[in-house]
């Protein structure tokens, strides 16, 4: 096996980046920058810490973030497993990085900067769904922000419906749970999970 050792190497199979590569990055949010993040119900949230690096999935009703201004996006903290691993890496060490999903679009949207964990009761209360409250707010400062190529999703065809893969032929969560501790009871889990996540998804 080969393996590259320094830039220059890889620099010397990678060379000539076309100027749009460079030109599409901004510092804050153009307007239509802003458009995409807005259509975007789904990102993936990457954060780093002392135990090492960490990809959350982020979802929500309509945009997954609410853009506050062009250098500023807030990340409501809904329900999920309590693990709090991003959470814990941004008390820590606030860089980030974003990566936006746009249903239908085989645009990506990419947001690295830095960020902070909010407990401010106003702005907590600003975020309601179905009545209740994130416990807390992912405040992101933009440090810089652009377009992914579309190839990747192109190649992957994520959105065409003849390629999905059927949930039948996947082992359920209760079998992912099971595979990892041999005792886990995967009937009741998988018999549970769907009416205890509708029940608990804000």
């Amino acid at each position: 096996m080969t393996i590259i050792q320094t830039v220059e190497q890889l620099r010397e199979i990678y060379s000539g980046v076309a100027e749009a590569s460079v030109a599409k990055v901004t510092k804050t949010l153009t307007a239509e920058y802003r458009q995409m993040i807005e259509a975007s119900p789904f990102m993936a949230l990457a954060t780093v810490g002392p135990e090492g690096l960490d990809c959350s999935p982020r979802g929500d009703a309509g945009s997954c973030v609410r853009v506050q201004d062009n250098a500023t996006l807030l990340l409501p903290d809904w329900r999920g497993n309590n693990r709090i691993d991003s959470l814990l890496n941004i008390v820590r060490d606030p860089r980030v990085a974003l990566m936006f999903l746009i249903p239908g679009s085989n645009t990506t949207m990419r947001v690295n900067g830095r960020a902070v964990v909010s407990v401010d009761p106003r702005l907590i209360e600003s975020f309601e769904m179905d009545r209740r409250h994130p416990r807390s707010i992912v405040v992101i400062t933009i440090g810089e922000v652009y377009f992914q190529c579309a190839r990747a999703l192109m190649r992957a065809e994520l959105w065409n419906p003849e390629r999905f893969v059927d949930p039948a032929k996947l082992p359920t969560s209760g079998a992912l749970l099971k595979a990892a501790k041999a005792d886990f009871d995967q009937e009741t889990y998988d018999r549970e999970w769907a009416g205890r996540a509708s029940a608990t998804m804000w």
